[in-house]
C-alpha cells in the first residue's frame, strides 16, 4: 500500500535567497509574527514568496511588507489575504536599536529565512542589512565559485 503524503511539514525553512547576493548583513534578529487565520496552514504548506519583502517601522511597531503568504486551498471565504502588512513582535530595546539603526542612511531591514519553531510558532529571521554596489555582487559570485570549484577537487 502507498504512504500516505502528509499534507502539512513538520520542519518549514523558507530562505530569502536573493536578500543574501543583493545586501550585505551587518545584524540578525529573531521575530515573532502576527498571524490571522489561515495563515499558518499556507506556511505550513511552504506557500511563501518573501523575495521582494522589506520591513519598516509606523511609530514605533515593526510591519513587513510585500510578504505574500497563498490563501489556503482548503479556506472558505474567511481566507486571508496574502499581501498585507504582517506586525513583527520583538523586544521594546531590539525595537528602539533597529528603529535608530535604520534611519541611518543605505541601511535597511530585511527578512533572511521564515521558520516554524519547536513549539509551532512561525518565526522570521530578519536582519538589519547594507545594499550591496556591483563590484561587491560580482565579488561575492566569485567566491561562491571558487568555493566550488576547491569542494569539488577534495571529493
Amino acid at each position: 500500500m502507498a504512504k500516505k503524503k502528509q499534507r502539512f511539514s513538520t520542519s518549514i525553512n523558507i530562505n530569502n535567497r536573493k536578500a543574501s547576493y543583493e545586501f550585505a548583513f551587518i545584524d540578525k534578529y529573531t521575530a515573532g509574527m502576527q498571524l490571522q487565520g489561515t495563515e499558518i496552514k499556507s506556511i505550513r504548506e511552504g506557500q511563501v514568496n518573501m523575495q521582494d519583502a522589506f520591513c519598516y517601522f509606523v511609530k514605533d511597531e515593526l510591519f513587513v511588507k510585500q510578504m505574500h503568504i497563498s490563501p489556503y486551498a482548503q479556506g472558505t471565504h474567511y481566507n486571508h489575504v496574502s499581501d498585507r502588512e504582517r506586525k513583527l513582535l520583538l523586544n521594546k530595546k531590539e525595537l528602539e536599536k533597529l528603529n535608530t539603526k535604520s534611519k541611518e542612511k543605505g541601511l535597511a531591514i530585511i527578512p533572511t529565512r521564515l521558520f516554524i519553531n519547536d513549539r509551532g510558532f512561525a518565526k522570521l529571521d530578519i536582519a538589519l542589512a547594507k545594499g550591496k554596489k556591483l563590484h561587491d555582487k560580482r565579488d561575492s559570485i566569485k567566491d561562491r565559485d571558487t568555493q566550488r570549484e576547491l569542494d569539488r577537487m577534495r571529493v
